[in-house]
């Protein structure tokens, strides 16, 4: 099973490249096609038919110039207490919209924006450690804050060219540049290390370059739109837990406006989206030490699991046809589901096993 970790927080400028990057074991594959089966033949027609033209690279260059200068005023730097970090304005109001892991147990922060010197103070609005964001707001809005424009996260296809704007290593309006590289990723954060412990479903895995300091900010399209929220980067465990480059994951930008807009709206999210199986689990492990399944601690009376006949000493083994080993992985194997869906759980109870059909509840 893949594991991933949060990316710790910048402190200042001389946090290790190494602090806090994420495990990574993803395996690949492609498939070729035989390229001379449709080889335009230049001798029947004529003359081959040419194909489009490439763009130059000078207008990438000004293309990529543009969006910077369109994004790049709404890119923040935050700094939470002696850790560094970056966010996105939201809104005319002074809303920002960042990573939990960023803010932390902070309540009050240093701002500064991208197109001045001056530090700005923020606040705390709240926190959602679930998902991994969070919104803070300017106590004092000055002229000209520039909200961005967030974009359809529909429409967000591999092999789009993207540039990941913000803070890292303290390197305050820092820009990357790479593609959308896969679509969907579940990821997990570990608890440790700044890390909320969250499981996030259909995250952005980009090739931008994330390094620490980059959480919060802004992974953007060519149309100056963003995307997603840079959150976590990986590591190679095999190599001593060093960066494993060109793998970074942003939050799509449907969720962030999701749970922002509840944040702002009534100071919490109050829907979110999440399926449950509304029950306090641990990891157990079977007679060669090796995690087995999620025994039930507890069950929420009225709650998907209580209602399906699931109780307390269950051990859940499978959700759907996904194995389940650990908490992290029934945490993984719930993501892609919403609230009101119907899964399969097998479990043991005793030495017997035994399988219930559940409708989820909701985080």
């Amino acid at each position: 099973m893949d594991v991933f970790h949060s990316r710790r927080r910048a402190r200042r400028l001389l946090l290790p490249l190494s602090a806090g990057f994420c495990a990574l074991a993803l395996v690949s594959g492609c498939s070729g096609s035989n390229a001379s089966a449709s080889k335009p033949d230049a001798t029947k027609s004529g003359s081959a038919q040419p194909g489009p033209a490439p763009k130059a690279a000078g207008d990438l260059q000004s293309e990529y110039q543009s969006v910077i200068n369109d994004v790049l005023p709404s890119v923040v730097q935050i700094d939470a207490s002696d850790s560094l970090g970056s966010g996105v304005v939201y809104d005319a109001k002074g809303h920002i919209v960042t990573n939990a892991h960023v803010v932390g147990e902070e309540k009050t922060f240093k701002v500064t924006v991208a197109t001045g010197e001056k530090v700005l103070k923020a606040s705390l609005v709240a926190t959602y450690p679930e998902q991994d964001l969070a919104v803070i707001k300017l106590d004092d809005v000055p002229d000209g804050l520039r909200a961005a424009k967030f974009g359809d996260s529909e429409k967000v296809a591999v092999g789009q060219i993207v540039l990941a704007m913000g803070s890292p290593l303290g390197l305050s309006s820092s820009v990357t540049q790479g593609i959308v590289s896969a679509l969907g990723r579940t990821v997990s954060e570990s608890s440790s290390g700044g890390g909320t412990g969250a499981t996030i479903a259909n995250m952005v895995q980009t090739s931008a370059a994330i390094n620490p300091g980059n959480s919060g900010g802004a992974l953007v399209n060519l149309n100056s739109q963003v995307i997603g929220i840079p959150t976590l980067a990986a590591s190679d465990p095999q190599m001593g837990d060093s960066a494993a480059p060109g793998i970074g994951f942003a939050i799509p930008a449907s969720m962030v406006r999701t749970v922002a807009d509840q944040i702002i709206k009534n100071g919490k999210v109050i829907d979110s989206g999440r399926a449950a199986l509304d029950i306090t689990g641990r990891t157990v492990v079977n007679a060669s030490y090796q995690p087995a399944g999620v025994a039930i601690v507890s069950a929420k009376k009225g709650g998907a699991a209580a209602d399906a006949g699931l109780r307390s000493g269950d051990i859940i083994t499978k959700v759907g046809g996904t194995p389940v080993t650990t908490i992290t992985s029934l945490s993984e194997a719930l993501a892609g589901n919403k609230p009101g869906d119907k899964v399969t759980v097998t479990y043991m109870r005793g030495n017997a096993e035994k399988t219930a059909d559940v409708t989820l509840g909701e985080i």
